[in-house]
């Protein structure tokens, strides 16, 4: 057996709905599934291809907000740059790094990304 694709992150939210709203509305990812299973909520989040953000309610012992680093990928970093700054994002740089440029910012509750160009 070999794994040979990463399928789906966790992001540990405090509202679901609130984090819909970033992803979706401020990022432009897409919804790929928002169910409902009892007290359970199943709210999947991706760009058209490749891995998904599952937006979830943290598990006992866990908390909101606690991811770091999560690298996503731009065709045009100064475009997207723009577009979250114009949604109330908080962007730092860009900034010239040895590998390319690049932006970081972070969710409602604090899980901060790397925008890559």
């Amino acid at each position: 057996m070999a794994i040979n694709t990463v399928k789906t992150v966790t992001v540990f939210v405090s509202d679901q709905d609130r984090a819909r709203e970033f992803y979706v509305g401020a990022l432009g990812l897409e919804v790929k599934v928002d169910q409902t299973f009892g007290d359970n909520r199943w709210l999947e989040v991706g760009a058209p291809t490749g891995t998904t953000l599952v937006l979830h309610k943290p598990f006992p012992g866990a908390s909101a907000g606690g991811g770091q680093g999560t690298i996503v990928a731009t065709d045009d970093l100064d475009a997207d740059i723009a577009r979250l700054q114009a949604a109330g994002v908080i962007v730092e740089g860009p900034n010239e790094m040895p590998w390319g440029k690049q932006a970081t910012f972070a969710d409602p509750d604090g899980n901060g990304y790397v925008l890559q160009g």
